[in-house]
Formats: structure tokens, C-alpha cells, sequence
């Protein structure tokens, strides 16, 4: 008789700033993997996949984010062992730091491992994971909103904006997830790989998961005031979110900017971490996709009134920086009457 495999012992961190929803949906959308879908057709449930417990810096009770209240099961200092360490979202500013906070929490995760641990991380928790040093050199994603802050705080991670999932080595022994309700997908991910895909198949009809296979530039803003102190920068800015329309808007801001256009793109790209034309044109596929959102006017004319008359290059543009045509933008977004 084939004895089942034991429950894969998996480590889901929390801590103050852990965002209750992503660590209690994982939880239970682990824990129903391999008995909920059985018990609801009426067949034999399987052994329980994964033994899941609470890991966070200290066995006191405490409240994480919106007050939500977390009972660990064990503490860093009691060092746990764990097949994986998941680290889900963080309530945490764009512009904010987690350095120096969770200290024997970077250290316990460092120790699993290197003791032969899979980690995985939920949009904001990749902070955490990057705070381990861990992904140094390594491609890893999060929420979009944390580019800028993985730019300045972490350079040598190659932080990827547009990816559900990205995977920091071969072997995917490191593992991140994008935005927010990426968990969904990293959860389906991991169900695959340690019980089987049909497992995954069923878990995700269960609970109506749906796999984000168009990643995280359809919710992108693709627009974003990041702080920094370049003046003429921030002028040009403020000058292009009001005149983007006008056919000449490049041209106008370097004039209107008082300094020379080699200089005023060199300035614009090291404070905003975008170039001046990107801008532009971010700017213009922004109020393309409001007008694409919000009525039934057709692509050729919104190509116009976002800025282009060459409706076949605005068709490619707004693909390239949405991952999705005019008309599947439109579909996807737009709400029922």
C-alpha cells in the first residue's frame, strides 16, 4: 500500500503591517486544497496538501492591517522549519521603508532558505523579501504602484511591473506575485506545483479564481507622481497633464522649460524614471483609456482625441503599454449598463 506524501508544512508570515485579506484568503484557499472540491461532489476528500501555520516575529497576539486580529502559531525565535515561507502583502506607502524593522524576521527567512525553503511573496511582500537581499540580481515583481520605491530602495533587484508572477532563478525556488489579488494566482501557482494542476483546476473553481494570464499592465496607471525636488521638472509635469492633446506638446514643453532639451530629458528621466516622450504618450494612452472606459466612442476617434491621427500607431502604442488592444481594454473595463 502507497503511504500518502505528509502535508507540505508551510509558513505564512504576518506581521503589524500584513494585510488581512491576502493572509487569511491564503490560508484558506491552502488549506481547502485537496478536501473542499472532493467534499462538494461527494467523493473522498485527499489528505490535507498543506499544513499551514502562522510565523511572525513574535507569539503575542496582535492586529494587522484595518485591525484584523492574528494568533501565531510561532514565533521566528522558535525557528520553525518550513518546506515554503510565504510572505504576503504589506500595508505599505510607495514612497515608505521597511528597513530595520523586522530584523530576526529577514534573518529566520535567510535561515529557510538556505535550509532548502521555496519562497513566495504577495504584491508588497516582496519588499520584505527584497529587505533579505535575496533577490539581488534577480527578477521579481509586486504591486505596480512599488516601481519607483524598488528603484531607489533595491537596484539590484530587476524589478518587472507587468508580470503576474515572476520567478527570481531556474530552479523557482523564489517566487513573487504582482499586485494586490495576484495572491489568487500565486495560491494557484503553488497548488500546482506542490499537490498537481488538477488540483489547482478545482481549487480555482471553487473559490471562481481567475488566472491573471494578462499580467499587470491592463491595471496600471501608467501616470504617477513620484516626489522629487527637480522644479523645472515637476513645472514640465504639471505643463503636459494639461496640454498632452495639443500636436506640439513636446516641442512647447522644452521651450516653456527654459533649458536646453538634451538637458531638460536627462533631468526629466533621473527624477521621474521615465524619458519625456514616455510621458507624453502615457499621458495621452491614460485619457485614452477613460474615454475607452467610459462610452462607446469608436478607437479611431479617440486615436484623435487622445493625440494621434494615425490611428494604427495609437492601436500599437496603447498594446504596448496596456498589454491589451483599444477594443479588449474596452471589454475587460468598461462596467454594464
Amino acid at each position: 500500500m502507497t503511504r500518502a506524501p505528509s502535508p507540505v508544512q508551510t509558513a505564512i508570515v504576518a506581521v503589524p503591517e500584513t494585510a488581512g485579506s491576502a493572509l487569511y484568503g491564503m490560508i484558506d484557499v491552502l488549506s481547502a486544497a485537496g478536501n473542499l472540491w472532493q467534499t462538494l461532489v461527494g467523493v473522498e476528500p485527499e489528505k490535507r496538501v498543506f499544513d499551514v501555520r502562522i510565523v511572525s516575529p513574535s507569539r503575542e497576539p496582535f492586529r494587522c492591517g484595518n485591525a484584523i486580529p492574528v494568533s501565531p502559531d510561532a514565533s521566528v525565535d522558535d525557528d520553525p522549519q518550513a518546506d515554503i515561507v510565504i510572505l504576503p502583502e504589506i500595508w505599505l506607502g510607495p514612497d515608505e521603508s521597511t528597513k530595520g524593522r523586522h530584523p530576526a524576521l529577514i534573518e529566520w527567512v535567510r535561515r529557510r532558505y538556505r535550509s532548502g525553503a521555496t519562497l513566495y511573496s504577495a504584491c508588497s511582500g516582496a519588499v520584505l523579501l527584497a529587505e533579505t537581499g535575496l533577490l539581488d540580481g534577480c527578477d521579481a515583481t509586486s504591486h505596480w504602484g512599488y516601481e519607483t520605491l524598488f528603484r531607489k530602495q533595491y537596484p539590484n533587484v530587476r524589478f518587472r511591473p507587468d508580470p503576474n508572477l515572476a520567478f527570481a532563478d531556474p530552479a523557482g525556488r523564489i517566487v513573487t506575485a504582482g499586485g494586490t489579488t495576484s495572491w489568487h494566482d500565486l495560491a494557484l501557482h503553488i497548488i500546482a506545483r506542490h499537490a498537481s494542476p488538477g488540483e489547482a483546476m478545482r481549487i480555482a473553481k471553487v473559490y471562481l479564481l481567475k488566472w491573471h494570464g494578462e499580467g499587470q499592465l491592463p491595471y496600471a496607471a501608467l501616470v504617477r507622481r513620484d516626489p522629487h525636488a527637480d522644479a523645472v521638472v515637476r513645472a514640465c509635469e504639471n505643463w503636459l497633464a494639461e496640454h498632452f492633446r495639443e500636436h506640439d506638446a513636446l516641442e512647447q514643453a522644452v521651450c516653456r522649460s527654459g533649458i536646453p532639451e538634451r538637458t531638460l530629458k536627462r533631468r526629466f528621466k533621473q527624477a521621474t524614471g521615465t524619458t519625456l516622450i514616455e510621458r507624453l504618450q502615457n499621458e495621452r494612452i491614460e485619457y485614452a483609456k477613460e474615454l475607452l472606459e467610459s462610452g462607446a466612442l469608436p478607437v479611431d476617434e479617440i486615436s484623435v482625441e487622445a493625440g494621434y491621427d494615425d490611428a494604427s500607431f495609437f492601436r500599437r502604442l496603447f498594446k504596448r503599454r496596456t498589454g491589451l488592444s483599444p477594443s479588449q481594454y474596452r471589454r475587460m473595463f468598461q462596467l454594464p449598463s
